[in-house]
């Protein structure tokens, strides 16, 4: 489990993180969004203890990163997947990590395996593509069997089969009951994976909510009724609150009832429904609209693709 309590990370009259505060619990992939400036990375970092907040607490599994006597047991993390000696094997590397916690070399062979680097478990660190690297980052975060994982943009560099193979590995993590903390900018492998959201904008906290709320919230009662009655339903569903738009011959669009109350008003009066499918925008779309205003680099309007 991840608590953060009011953390807060200035550096200098710059506020990276502002105050956040949210818990990440076990058992759940959470997802960790928000545009690039957010603070996103610096939170993580201020997690792991790789930096010092200026006010504010963070525990892992209840205690600071730094008090584990094991840290490598308690949380695996992968903030970069440069961050390894270039002349270094992937094996050697995993080997020297698994050497501080006493790990034995059969738990290198098993990470090796698992993230599919076999073949190129000798091969110096410095020659790997992006996609292999971030491979080795991962098998380096999951080489303790820890309790948290955390991983930064863990999907950049991947082919689609390794975008698929680590959306199954983060969900087989968090049914076996562990913290998974994942962030990313790709919202349609995140609406795939994770099952909660934490949002933050400019440092803040925006949204603490499950993916499923958050895309209903943006979506609002927005529903599709298309029917031979368009007219007779219409004039009954009206009311001050409640929008209904045609958009063609038969087909309506009502904001302000849900699926349900336009059915039951419908049945009571006997009009016939054809078609009656809320509209639900994607988690891209919800993402985007909740934070337009969070966003601190923007494009000019116009700008070239």
């Amino acid at each position: 489990m991840i608590e953060a309590v009011g953390l807060t990370k200035d550096y200098g009259d710059k506020r990276a993180v502002d105050g956040l505060t949210f818990t990440v619990q076990p058992g759940i992939v959470t997802g960790f969004l928000g545009p690039n400036g957010s603070g996103k990375s610096t939170a993580m970092r201020l997690i792991v203890g790789l930096d010092a907040p200026t006010s504010g607490d963070v525990l892992l599994n209840g205690r600071h990163h730094r008090d584990h006597a094991a840290p490598l047991h308690e949380v695996g993390a992968l903030l970069e997947a440069r961050s390894i000696h270039p002349g270094r094997s992937a094996y050697d590397h995993l080997l020297s990590l698994a050497q501080t916690h006493g790990l034995p070399r059969r738990r290198v062979d098993d990470m090796i395996d698992l993230v599919g680097l076999h073949e190129v478990a000798k091969k110096r660190a410095g020659q790997f593509s992006l996609g292999m690297g971030q491979r080795l980052g991962i098998a380096s975060a999951l080489l303790g069997d820890p309790k948290t994982v955390i991983l930064d943009e863990p999907v950049n560099g991947l082919d689609p089969e390794g975008i698929h193979w680590i959306r199954t590995l983060l969900r087989q993590l968090a049914a076996e009951g562990r913290t998974v903390f994942v962030s990313s900018h790709l919202m349609s492998e995140m609406a795939l994976t994770a099952d909660h959201l934490i949002v933050v904008g400019r440092g803040r906290l925006i949204a603490d909510v499950s993916v499923e709320a958050f895309v209903r919230e943006a979506s609002g009662n927005v529903v599709r009724v298309r029917s031979p009655q368009a007219t007779e339903l219409r004039d009954l569903i009206a009311g001050p609150d409640i929008e209904v738009a045609s958009l063609s011959a038969g087909l309506l669009e009502v904001r302000g009832l849900t699926a349900e109350q336009i059915g039951e008003a419908a049945a009571r009066d006997g009009i016939v429904l054809h078609e009656l499918a809320p509209q639900h925008v994607s988690l891209e779309e919800a993402f985007m609209d909740m934070t337009r205003d969070e966003v601190e680099y923007k494009a000019p309007v116009g700008a070239a693709a």
